[in-house]
């Protein structure tokens, strides 16, 4: 996207339906156009060796569009070569993705282009592709997955950053050409964008990809909301062209005449930034009058407070709406001064005054400093890097600290959540802290180091004494009082502190102090637990179903289970459930092919139970069978099914990705009998029982909300069942009356977003 001086830019530009096809050979030729234009070197061979190979191994290879699947690792280089990045990493990116497949080695790579392209290409290929969002048909064994994809994912940023680079490439064009894929697939892939890759490129300061992916993700996860901005915006194009435009003059003539050196130019905001607008003041776009921003681009920092100064003197400026983030720069290093205006016309709009280099970063973010340039202010480029990269060493030691992967994960898209408003505050010794609005002085605390936070018994603002629940404001001085006398951070705090790193270390704190205490406990538990119930635990306490049992809760050793247990993050009567299921499966007697045609026979001829099965199941291409459903997984028309013969209960029927069916041993895989769903009016008017798990961070009202959302969607609720940790994660067990998949997702829709909700799971057994 270009931009020239005094151009107005609207956001229905940016984001298009059209999709062209282009050859090939067209778009090589626009990449190499595109690198020459930074890139002082003229040798492009081996960008051309990668072109040749990738086309070579890519050649009988076709995407869901139909064109040849070398537009895609095309699109991805092109991307990067727009950010102005090192032929590495232009190489790597048209071969990201021939080792995975492809008969491509990464020795070959090695070989051919040296170590540090099949590094990158490495880095991304170890990517796996699964789900980084609970999805409804996600398994337990796919959340564990998905948490170690992460944990790889931030391994290889910090051994290479440029391997996120690519991967945000990779996305932006798969998001380009989602319109490919199935409706499910689209809403996945942009719920994962929004979660995980939006925020990223946010971290990384990449505004460019940043947008896009935002816009994109609103596309396919509110259609209409985006298609009605759209409409409206498009509507009145003319109208805000001709507003937008004469600001735009005479912002250029008043700077012009102060004598300052300046592009400037106006634009509309983005479509994702005008839906949060609405969204968070409950407004419709009519009534939203700052849309509009103006933007000027100068050579120095002292220009910038020039432009603001006559800007200022020229303009009524909107009192609170002034933001320096050159003295103070955000989180990710953007730098530029904000403030909102009244136009001549009685309408506000904002301005961002920044120089030429800032505007740059702010674009470009890490990759605008590359550590293979060297920045103008002599600073060296490593530097500025790493002033970016602060928050990914945080989560690198979160790795080595965590053996919960749920918890992880839940921390994870906490800190990566950039929607929440910053405050700034200083130590005693000047030195700038970001924390996120609502932070308490224990957050100030444990973000200067942990011990300090464990060791914290009162707080001094401005130099007087305060309470430890009070709300820092933007230039608070704290200081924080400790004793060696401490006894540690209370409970209590969890409901004060803002921040995912004070709240990560008041947990690590808790975890590490009464370890052995919570083992203990948790041993003694499942012991009662068992001779309760007349178990005997020793037959259960196998290696490999112990291993099982670790994968499904997500935790790394069974250490970390007992422990769990001892602190009620974990039930005992779910531990000892898991490993009797495994030692009942091993010793269950095999079923011989007679014995399944027999049962068949006898559940063809019963009668059929009076149950919703007999509507809309076909068993081996016999219609109407004694069928049940299993209540492990609670399938429903739409999902993927199979019928499973038992002894004497005719045929149940489960969901293929069920845990009792994807952990079936090999020598019971005899009983399983392919099954689907008769389509029919009958089964239109049935109902079929569904059954979701719910995971928030608890507060007053969320079962008011959960309740009032089935109600708005006219579902009635079967039963429901809530507990809550003591870190304040309540899980809600619902079930719940469904006439298929498609109502089960819409109402899913509905559940996620209600405030405070992390994640929605259907039970899988």
């Amino acid at each position: 996207m270009t931009e020239d001086k005094g151009k107005v830019i609207f956001t229905d530009e940016r984001v298009s339906d059209v999709q062209e096809f282009v050859a090939p050979e067209e778009l090589y030729g626009e990449l190499i156009k595109c690198v020459k234009k930074y890139h002082p070197s003229d040798d492009i061979s081996m960008i051309s060796k990668a072109y040749r190979i990738a086309c070579d191994a890519h050649k009988d290879q076709f995407r869901k569009s139909g064109e040849p699947y070398i537009i895609h690792p095309l699109n991805v280089a092109i991307i990067l070569a727009e950010l102005e990045l090192d032929k590495e990493t232009i190489v790597a990116g048209i071969l990201h993705d021939v080792v995975e497949d492809t008969v491509m080695t990464e020795e070959d790579l090695t070989r051919e282009f040296g170590p540090d392209v099949a590094l990158l290409v490495d880095g991304v290929t170890k990517l796996e592709k699964i789900p980084l969002t609970a999805d409804v048909d996600v398994s337990d064994a796919k959340l564990e997955m998905q948490a170690e994809n992460l944990r790889k994912m931030f391994l290889a940023m910090a051994k290479d950053i440029r391997v996120i680079m690519i991967k945000l490439a990779d996305r932006l064009h798969n998001m380009r050409t989602l319109k490919y894929q199935k409706p499910e697939s689209q809403i996945r892939i942009a719920k994962e964008t929004r979660e995980i890759y939006c925020p990223i490129a946010q971290r990384l300061g990449i505004s460019k990809i940043k947008i896009e992916l935002d816009d994109l993700s609103l596309k396919y996860l509110e259609p209409d909301v985006y298609y009605d901005l759209v409409e409206k915006i498009t509507l009145k194009k003319s109208e805000r062209e001709k507003y937008i435009q004469g600001i735009v003059d005479e912002v250029t003539g008043y700077i012009k005449e102060a004598g300052i050196q300046a592009q400037v130019d106006g634009r509309v905001k983005h479509f994702f930034s005008i839906y949060k607008k609405m969204k968070n003041q409950n407004k419709t776009l009519d009534q939203i009058y700052d849309l509009f921003a103006v933007r000027i681009i100068v050579d120095s920092v002292k220009d910038c407070y020039a432009a603001l100064g006559v800007i200022h003197e020229k303009y009524k400026p909107i009192p609170g709406r002034f933001k320096d983030y050159i003295a103070m720069p955000k989180a990710n290093m953007y730098q530029s001064l904000h403030t909102t205006l009244i136009g001549t016309s009685g309408q506000p709009f904002e301005v961002q005054i920044r120089t030429f280099e800032m505007h740059k970063a702010a674009e470009y973010g890490i990759a605008a400093h590359w550590k293979y340039k060297e920045a103008s202010d002599g600073k060296k480029v490593e530097a500025r890097e790493e002033e970016k990269l602060v928050w990914l060493r945080q989560i690198l030691e979160w790795q080595r600290d965590m053996s919960d992967n749920k918890e992880f994960m839940n921390l994870l898209k906490n800190d990566l959540d950039l929607f929440s408003d910053q405050v700034y505050c200083f130590t005693p010794t000047g030195e700038v802290k970001n924390l996120p609005a609502g932070s308490t002085p224990i957050d100030f605390a444990y973000s200067i180091h942990s011990a300090v936070g464990n060791k914290m018994v009162g707080a001094r603002v401005n130099g007087k004494l305060v309470t430890i629940d009070y709300k820092i404001k933007n230039g608070d001085r704290l200081e924080i009082i400790t004793s060696q006398n401490s006894k540690g951070p209370s409970r209590d705090w969890l409901n004060l502190v803002k921040s995912t790193q004070a709240k990560n270390k008041i947990n690590q704190w808790f975890r590490s102090e009464y370890k052995e205490d919570n083992i203990t406990r948790g041993r003694e538990l499942l012991a009662a637990y068992c001779k309760a119930k007349s178990i005997v635990l020793s037959n259960l306490l196998k290696p490999e179903y112990m291993e099982s049992a670790m994968q499904k809760y997500g935790l790394r050793d069974w250490d970390a289970v007992l422990a769990a247990i001892g602190h009620g993050a974990l039930k005992e009567g779910q531990v000892v459930n898991r490993l009797a299921e495994l030692y009942e499966r091993d010793h269950k007697e095999e079923l011989t092919n007679e014995e399944v045609m027999t049962s068949i026979a006898e559940a063809s001829a019963a009668k059929p139970a009076q149950m919703k099965s007999k509507n809309g199941i076909v068993v081996k291409g016999i219609a109407d069978l004694s069928v049940r459903f299993s209540k492990c997984c609670s399938p429903v028309p739409g999902d993927e099914i199979v019928g499973f013969v038992t002894r004497g209960r005719g045929i149940s029927i489960h969901r293929t990705d069920c845990i009792n069916i994807v952990s079936l041993p090999e020598s019971e895989s005899v009983r399983l009998i392919d099954a689907e769903w008769q389509a029919g009016e009958e089964q239109k008017k049935e109902r079929y029982i569904a059954e979701l798990k719910i995971f928030a961070n608890d507060r007053k009202g969320l079962l008011v909300d959960v309740s009032k959302a089935f109600t708005e969607k006219n579902i009635g609720i079967i039963s429901l069942n809530t507990r809550t940790n003591k870190q304040g994660q309540a899980t809600m067990q619902v079930s719940f009356e469904v006439s298929g998949r498609e109502e089960l997702a819409r109402m899913i829709d509905k559940l996620s977003g209600i405030e405070s909700v992390i994640d929605i799971v259907r039970t899988t057994g």
